[in-house]
């Protein structure tokens, strides 16, 4: 039988963890340098350092102790939140993973009463566009940009949480 993941808030060691494990896998993955793992502690850091309990959460994925992933939700106004730094360890993906987190996510923020859900990825992300999309997640715009050593796109995404729940199953 296999372990049941769970979902928890942050602990001390969580954000660099977090960092590191981003850093390390978008290196392997995508070729990205060290400049994604700084953006990563940043955001992290910022997260922790300006947390409202009120209006923003993060959801770490364990199993057995393993963290398998992550995803966090920050204030951007009264009216909008931005999910932040989603990502699943390779061995736990194509469980559904993915999907839980960001539900766990647009389930938070739509309880707050946020207006709108906004994220920023890069269109060769192409699981996490997916899994955007199929929770009812819109492309607003892309932009090329040389960032993390690589020449990408980034597309910023937005969801309506007022047009009712997302299509993710629970």
């Amino acid at each position: 039988m296999t372990p049941h993941i769970v979902l928890r808030g942050l602990r001390v060691g969580d954000i660099g963890w977090v960092a590191h494990r981003q850093g390390m896998l978008y290196a392997q993955e995508y070729g990205w340098d060290g400049t994604f793992e700084a953006l990563v502690a940043e955001i992290a850091a910022q997260f922790v350092k300006n947390f409202d309990a009120e209006w923003e959460s993060a959801w770490i994925a364990e199993r057995d102790g393993q963290v398998l992933g992550s995803v966090f939700l920050v204030k951007v106004s009264e009216q909008e939140a931005k999910l932040r730094l989603l990502y699943v360890e390779p061995d736990a993906r194509g469980a559904g993973l993915g999907r839980r987190l960001t539900q766990e996510c647009i389930a938070f923020a739509q309880a707050k009463g946020y207006e709108k859900l906004t994220l920023w990825t890069n269109d060769i992300l192409h699981a996490a566009r997916r899994i955007y999309q199929e929770a009812g997640f819109v492309l607003v715009s892309e932009e090329p940009h040389h960032s993390f050593g690589a020449d990408l796109v980034g597309q910023y995404w937005s969801l309506d949480l007022q047009a009712g729940s997302s299509n993710l199953p629970d």
